[in-house]
């Protein structure tokens, strides 16, 4: 299969396009609220821009190493020190154009044609696109609600066939916010140990946004004897509030890591110089703003449970962590419009609300679970308010809604 081929068989990021089709509403002058982005609305900490000022005005500007410069490589390693209690050395990270780019060029590094890529939905929309166009098949893994939207030791056990290559973990998860705890992680571990075969993606880009009583593990601390088949994805984005500097992080095998090196040395070379800069302030300074974020996402987390909850037709399991709601709308599906629209799927659905509610979310559809939607409640408490009220209302308005 040829790049172009394996592109028709994909599409756009329907995040993206969510965001795009309020973004023109907004400009024809509709009140368009947007929960679509998976986007926080904090500033990025005053420290971090002035050392990306700082950067600039020492003429920073130039080529780095392909994948990182000696200082960011030096503060991913004491992070994972300080943070995870994992240690690694220079050549088992590298660095790339967020953590997007980084989950790319390890499948596509490592993936033989049509070996498998282990997904358990519901999931981060980019992962399948990602696996076909490295040449891989995506085998996704339905993770229901009964099972907390996790993927469970048993599941796992009956889907790894001698073609799987890949199992992507991401902990806490993007679309549903569960996050797995070390007794699950330690059930998963237990069949991985059967299958040394089966290298493992853990996307932890969530690990910093977390609530209440849950203690983030990641696999490779967990079990470390499974070290050396396992690729830790992270970045600055979610937990630093620097989405558009565009700068993720990996850790693994360094075999891994160099074919990484190696393939990102064709393509954008290094990452921005000054973002490498902003994160090596991000990793290295003050920490203690991130309560105060995660406080603030706690409390629009529970003020949309609270009302939604109150919608007929939707259900929302509480999130460990992320800044998502992924709520259950089976019920709907099935409904019509007070002006007779077919409300015939969880896509029909956001369409109405976004058409005519003006309120952006995400169909889960696009994460690999129909019936469902995602909520990002990465923005203000007014306008979460307001679009919460307008998602129940509408809700109440659905004949066959109960």
């Amino acid at each position: 299969m040829t790049v172009f081929e394996s592109l028709q068989n994909i599409q756009a990021s329907p995040t993206m396009a969510v965001t795009q089709r309020a973004r023109e509403l907004r400009e024809g002058g509709a009140d368009v609220l947007a929960l679509g982005a998976g986007e926080p609305d904090f500033a990025t900490p005053d420290f971090v821009q002035d050392a990306i000022v700082k950067a600039l005005h020492a003429g920073e500007t130039r080529y780095t190493p392909v994948d990182g410069t000696p200082a960011l490589k030096k503060a991913v390693i004491d992070k994972f020190a300080r943070e995870n209690n994992l240690t690694y050395n220079n050549d088992q990270i590298t660095a790339g154009t967020g953590g997007k780019q980084i989950c790319f060029n390890a499948l596509a590094a490592s993936l033989k044609p049509r070996e498998e890529v282990l997904i358990p939905a519901p999931y981060w929309v980019s992962y399948p696109a990602m696996t076909i166009l490295a040449g891989g098949v995506p085998k996704i893994i339905e993770c229901p609600r009964a099972d907390g939207y996790k993927l469970t030791p048993k599941t796992l056990a009956a889907t790894i066939t001698n073609k799987t290559r890949w199992l992507i973990l991401n902990s806490p998860n993007n679309p549903t916010g569960a996050a797995y705890h070390h007794d699950e992680l330690a059930a998963l571990a237990e069949v991985l140990r059967k299958h040394p075969k089966v290298w493992v993606l853990s996307d932890d880009i969530y690990e910093h946004i977390i609530y209440d009583d849950f203690v983030f593990h990641t696999l490779a601390q967990v079990a470390p004897d499974l070290a050396d088949r396992i690729l830790i994805v992270n970045g600055v984005s979610k937990s630093y509030a620097m989405t558009g500097l565009r700068l993720g992080y990996g850790a693994g095998p360094a075999s891994l890591i160099g074919a990484i090196r190696k393939l990102q040395s064709h393509t954008t070379s290094n990452p921005s110089s000054i973002s490498q800069a902003g994160a090596v302030a991000a990793l290295n300074g003050p920490q203690d703003f991130l309560y105060e974020w995660r406080e603030a996402f706690r409390r629009r987390r529970d003020a949309c449970l609270e009302s939604l909850q109150r919608a007929p037709g939707i259900t929302c399991t509480r999130p460990e962590g992320a800044f998502y709601l992924f709520a259950d709308v089976t019920e709907l599906v099935g409904t019509t419009t007070p002006d007779g629209q077919a409300i015939t799927d969880d896509v029909a659905l956001c369409r109405y609300l976004l058409e005519d509610k003006h309120v952006a979310v995400v169909p889960g559809t696009a994460f690999g679970m129909a019936g469902h939607f995602r909520l990002s409640y990465a923005t203000s408490d007014a306008i979460l308010a307001q679009a919460c009220e307008r998602i129940a209302k509408a809700a109440g308005t659905l004949k066959g809604s109960s």
